[in-house]
Order: structure tokens, then sequence, then C-alpha cells
């Protein structure tokens, strides 16, 4: 992988190029943004750069150095990920005690952190002191989604490097040409900050299930159908789909959006793409302060489940709330 094939983030890939180009590396980065947005895969790339042979600002992905890397068994790069759900001083110990020895090719020894929102506090306190006084010629890369979680002693001691979430017109280009469904891509897109986050919803066979559910329901409340609390328990709870009602709530949230999109003309907003003909029949059959108001309703319930409202209760109150509504008769 080398920066060109990275789509997007602009920024933080001029940034890390030009501390490249001028041989101006920090001894610690904080790659913060939305998690999804591709932090990983430009680390990956960083380091690759970093080591490579042959190129001076990039990749080359042919290199020994580049080769190791890719294959994930380069000596002088350690990934750290949460155990369970952190990340805990022995690992962090752990890697102090690798990297008290010097790289045997001179290099500098790089150590990522995924999720670094996620050391605990002695975790990262020990970090703290690792980042100021390593033993050996060192680089940090931290990743994370929420930068300001970090202690802010460790926050003031890195560079950050910007991520935003990805364009979906970006996204949708990129996973459609690698052979997944368009109408499937369109809505993953909608939902995730990356092109990483996306593919791994595509790769979930509860998604096209759930997002059929939502096709099935979305059709029944808007044509006024009386089957729709039955089609819900079927389709979602006794299929097994429900422990993915925040994503249940998200594309219902799209659906609606869709309908809104459709009463002003903005086809090219539209997520629902292979829906488009039932969509734009019925787009005016509700104003546009109804579309919205249900669009509220499906952002309100995802926040009850967040809340740990049971899920098939919470699900039965978004149903019977669009009946109250009227998008759905008796």
């Amino acid at each position: 992988m080398s920066f060109r094939e990275i789509k997007g983030q602009d920024a933080a890939k001029s940034m890390l190029q030009r501390a490249l180009q001028q041989g101006r590396i920090s001894h610690a980065y904080l790659f913060n943004g939305p998690a999804g947005s591709g932090q990983k895969q430009m680390a990956l790339t960083f380091v690759q750069a970093l080591f490579c042979t042959e190129a001076m600002d990039d990749a080359c992905g042919e290199c020994l150095e580049c080769r190791k890397v890719a294959h994930g068994n380069h000596p002088d790069l350690l990934l750290i990920a949460p155990e369970g759900n952190s990340i805990k001083i022995d690992q962090i110990r752990d890697l102090q005690r690798i990297f008290s020895y010097r790289s045997e090719n001179g290099n500098r020894k790089i150590y990522i952190i995924e999720a670094a929102e996620k050391m605990t506090v002695q975790a990262a306190n020990s970090l703290l002191r690792f980042l100021e006084e390593p033993p050996s010629p060192a680089v940090a890369i931290l990743l994370t989604d929420n930068g300001q979680a970090l202690l802010p002693t460790i926050q003031s001691r890195v560079q950050w490097v910007p991520f935003v979430a990805l364009p979906p017109s970006i996204m949708l280009q990129v996973l459609s040409d690698e052979g997944f469904p368009v109408p499937l891509v369109s809505c993953a897109v909608n939902l995730a900050a990356g092109t990483e986050s996306a593919r791994e919803l595509l790769q979930q066979n509860w998604f096209a299930e759930i997002r059929n559910v939502v096709v099935q329901l979305g059709r029944e409340t808007t044509g006024r159908a009386g089957s729709t609390l039955i089609t819900a328990q079927q389709g979602v709870i006794k299929a097994g789909l429900g422990d993915h009602l925040d994503v249940f709530f998200d594309l219902f949230h799209l659906w609606f959006k869709d309908m809104l999109q459709a009463q002003v003309q903005k086809h090219e907003g539209i997520v629902f793409i292979d829906e488009w003909e039932f969509i734009s029949k019925n787009a005016r059959t509700h104003s546009a302060d109804e579309w919205v108001s249900c669009m509220a309703l499906a952002a309100d319930c995802k926040k009850k489940l967040r809340y740990n409202m049971n899920g098939q209760l919470c699900l039965e109150q978004f149903l019977i709330g669009l009946m109250d509504r009227n998008f759905a008769g008796a």
C-alpha cells in the first residue's frame, strides 16, 4: 500500500509525506478521527515509508522492508490492541521491555497503539514516561476516535494528525469496484466513516438481512399496511437481528431522509437507490415536517437503546410511534 492508493484524508497524507520529505519525524503521533476512517491503514503505510529502502516519501511496496510490514512480521514494528475492554499496564510494560533492545538494522523502532483511548490510567501513565524517555530511537503512533479522552499530558506530547469521515461518493466507488452490490454499498457508506468500517459492515450477512427488513417495513408503513408489528417481530426479533437494532434505526433514518430528499428533488442524495421508484411515488404522501418527525423518532429510539432500553420494546415503540403519526393503519 502506498499513499497514492489511499482515498481521501489528504490533510493527513500531506502532513506525513512532508515529514518524510524533510526528514523531520516526530517521536509520537496521534491519529485522531472517526472510527473506521482509515487510521490503521494510514499508519501502516507511514511505517512502510519510514522503513522503505527505495522511496523517499512513500512506500514502494516491493522492497524487503515494505514486504515485512505488509506481512506483519517486521521485527521493529509492534502493534498493541485492547485486551478485552482496555489496554492494560502489562501490555505497556511488555512494549518497554521489547524496546529496551536496539534494532539490529539501525532502524527506528515503531509501535502502533489501536484504540489508545482505552488505556487504563496506569497504562497511560506508564506510556507517558516511555514517550518522554524511550530507551532507543522510537516512533509512537496512537490511533483513536477520541483524542480528548487521553491524558492531557499525552495529548501535549504527540503530533496530532486529523482524520475525517470520507465522503460517501468516494467509498461507494471503491467498494463497488471491489464487487459489493451497489444498493448495499450505498447504505453502508452512509453509516460508516471510512471504507474500512463500511467494508466490515458489508461482510456481515446480517447487514443485507436487516436492510431488507427496513425496506419491507418502510413500504408497509408508508403504504398504511396493518401487518407492520408482525413483520417486525418475524423479520427482526425472531430472525436473530435484535443485536443490530442500532443499525436498523440508522437505516430507517436514511429511509425517511430519502423521502425528504425526493420531495425536494435532490435525487443525487438518495441512499436506497434500488427503491427510487417507490420513494419518488410516495415522497409527497406526507409533509416535509412529518418526514423530519419520523427521522427524529428513529434517532430517539436509537438513543433509548444506548440507555439500555429493551430492544423489542424499543422496536415496538418505534412502530407504534409511526402509527400515531398516521403512517400505518390498524
